[in-house]
């Protein structure tokens, strides 16, 4: 499995980078939106990871700007990875088109229990966002 995750801070890719080498996926890492935006474009990922809080573009912008696509690229799945606890943010992310949200720091369980849930939704025809 191919994941991307877009996060501006090198420890928190780490440690999911940590995570995800336990489960024998492959990631790829952005440090920014732009960064994130132009290897979607580049390359196939199964699950997208991305930050909120990112300086330049905001993870929100960031996931709007790939669900605008308007191709298969445009409906990876997406999985915010953020430290915001905001009251109204589950919705602003979902609202934006991110298919979960998990809250730092994640916990490893948590993480994969993400990514079955959208792998199973994807095995079973489902739509994203």
């Amino acid at each position: 499995m191919r994941v991307l995750f877009i996060e501006d801070d090198p420890m928190n890719r780490r440690v999911v980078k940590d995570m995800l080498d336990v489960a024998g996926a492959e990631m790829f890492e952005a440090e920014d939106g732009p960064t994130g935006l132009q290897l979607i474009e580049e390359q196939e990922f199964q699950i997208v990871l991305v930050d909120l809080r990112m300086p330049g573009m905001d993870g929100i912008t960031a996931i709007r700007q790939i669900r605008g696509r308007g191709d298969a690229k445009g409906r990876v799945p997406i999985i915010v990875v953020t430290a915001d606890t905001a009251p109204d943010l589950r919705e602003r992310c979902v609202t934006a088109g991110a298919d979960e949200v998990l809250f730092k720091p994640v916990a490893m369980d948590a993480l994969f229990d993400a990514m079955g849930r959208i792998l199973a939704r994807d095995a079973e025809g489902g739509t994203f966002a």
